[in-house]
Formats: C-alpha cells, sequence, structure tokens
C-alpha cells in the first residue's frame, strides 16, 4: 500500500532547487513522485534539470504531466518563428529551447495534459498542470469557474500548480491542492515549494513544505550562463522572485504591455521595446 507521495511544480530550470527537495523527499523515504509540468524555462542550464527528472524516472515511481512551457517549446519545433536571442520578452525562450534535446522535446510530446491516478486502497486523484481543461488556466480561490470545474471533475481531489502559489480550495466535498513551485515561487520568502500526500485510506492527508536553498547560486548561474544578457529584464525579475518569492514575471510583463499600449496605441505580444520593460522594472522597483 502506497503511504506517501511527493508532488511537484513548476522547476523551471532550477535544478539547485529540485536537488534540495529531491533530498529531503528521499530523507522522509518517500520514493513515489508526482510532476505536474513546467520543467524547464526561465533560469540557466535547463539541462541539468532534465538530467535529474531522467534519473528519478528511472529510479522511483513517477508520474509525468504536461505545462504550459511544455507547449511553448512543441510549438515552437513546428515553425521556430517569433522568438529573439537577446530580448527581454522572447530571450528565455529561445535560450531554454536552444538548450534542449529532442529527447526532451520527445518527452514533453509524449506527456498527457491530465490524469487520473489510482493507487492501492486509495482515494484516486487527478493531476493537472493548469485545470483539467486547460494548461494555461489557473484555478483560483473563491472564483465561480473554479468551483465549476470542481463539481465537473470526477475526483475529489485536484493536484495543480501553474500559480506558483502553494494553497487548497475546498468545494462540495471536493479540494483543490495547489502544490506550488520548486523553481520560482511566488509568496514563500523564495522558498522552493511542494506538497505531500499521505494516504488515510479514505482521504488524503497533505503537507505543504518549503525549503530553503541557494538561490545566490541560481543567480550566478543566470549570470555564468549569459541568460541574463540574452534576457536582461526578464533575468532582473528572475533574480528578485528567487530572492524575495515576489512579483511575478506575468505582472511586470503586463505593465510592459500596459506602459506600450499607452504611448503607441497598440502592443503585440512579442514585440515588446526593451524600454517599456526596464519602466515597468522601475515602476515595481526591482534592482
Amino acid at each position: 500500500m502506497y503511504t506517501n507521495i511527493a508532488v511537484l511544480s513548476d522547476i523551471h530550470s532550477n535544478y539547485t532547487a529540485l536537488e534540495k527537495c529531491v533530498e529531503y523527499i528521499l530523507n522522509r523515504n518517500i520514493n513515489t513522485f508526482v510532476f505536474l509540468g513546467d520543467y524547464v524555462g526561465d533560469l540557466a542550464y535547463p539541462q541539468k534539470t532534465m538530467d535529474i527528472i531522467y534519473s528519478l524516472s528511472e529510479s522511483y515511481e513517477c508520474y509525468f504531466i504536461r505545462g504550459n512551457k511544455e507547449e511553448y517549446w512543441l510549438n515552437y519545433r513546428k515553425n521556430e518563428v517569433g522568438w529573439n536571442e537577446i530580448d527581454s520578452t522572447t530571450g528565455a525562450l529561445y535560450y531554454t529551447y536552444e538548450n534542449l534535446t529532442d529527447r526532451d522535446l520527445d518527452f514533453f510530446e509524449n506527456l498527457e495534459y491530465k490524469k487520473e491516478l489510482s493507487f492501492e486502497g486509495a482515494v484516486p486523484f487527478a493531476i493537472c498542470h493548469g485545470s483539467p481543461n486547460n494548461v494555461n488556466e489557473k484555478l483560483l480561490p473563491n472564483n465561480e469557474r473554479t468551483y465549476s470545474i470542481m463539481d465537473n471533475e470526477k475526483a475529489s481531489y485536484i493536484l495543480c500548480g501553474h500559480t506558483h502559489v502553494q494553497g487548497v480550495i475546498e468545494h462540495n466535498g471536493k479540494k483543490v491542492l495547489n502544490a506550488g513551485a520548486v523553481g520560482v515561487p511566488l509568496n514563500s520568502n523564495g522558498m522552493a515549494g511542494f506538497v505531500i500526500l499521505k494516504n488515510m485510506v479514505n482521504f488524503w492527508e497533505y503537507e505543504f513544505v518549503s525549503l530553503e536553498y541557494d538561490t545566490e547560486k541560481v543567480i550566478s548561474d543566470l549570470d555564468e550562463s549569459g541568460l541574463s544578457i540574452k534576457a536582461p529584464f526578464w533575468s532582473k525579475v528572475s533574480k528578485h522572485l528567487l530572492r524575495v518569492g515576489e512579483i511575478s514575471h506575468g505582472t511586470v510583463l503586463s505593465k510592459a504591455m500596459e506602459l506600450c499600449t499607452k504611448e503607441t496605441g497598440k502592443c503585440d505580444w512579442p514585440n515588446i521595446p526593451e524600454k517599456y520593460w526596464e519602466q515597468a522594472i522601475n515602476e515595481f522597483q526591482i534592482a
């Protein structure tokens, strides 16, 4: 009978945080892993993360699904247009893609968007990245759309990520458990987050874990790899997030697009001039 399961999401190439989480999990005598997507992206040396993923899959019982980042790499493989090597909007995307192998892309291609997992003597649960319907959809608390999705889902537990914020949503006897993020978590003081499930036969007991790790090493990697040059303002947001766990890339991107639209009348992603990124960074007082 399975007892404990570790559920991790949104690694975003943070192999240093992943190593710390795996070490902690194995020290807890947990050898079943569930990964909820967004394995690489935003941070340096994505192959180091993929090597850990492959090693775990060979040594332990692992389950994987696809996130929105995996969609980005796979869609780009089809046409390879629209991203620039040096650019705050797409530079990190381009850098990651250039460091992926055919093995990585084929691995992503074979991942499902959603699964229902059943373990002997335990209540089944659904896993997804964003929502059971869409990798890019967020299951948010106090939200009627979230409640509707929960009502339509057969499983009484839904495990997700994507928002980078750990939390629980309860509705009509069902629970959404958001594992948070290993790589670039929000509202976490910069600590890597995931969730441990413990099988209580009729229900799952859950424990949210937050771990300190060497964030300065990850920041050093951004500079050493050249990623902070290829995606200058995006990387500044990354560094701020790693240190304090506040202000997401999406928030700064939205502000840059807002500033661009205000001045030019129109701003279509990914064509966002660097000066608007710089203005957005300054408004949020990101050093």
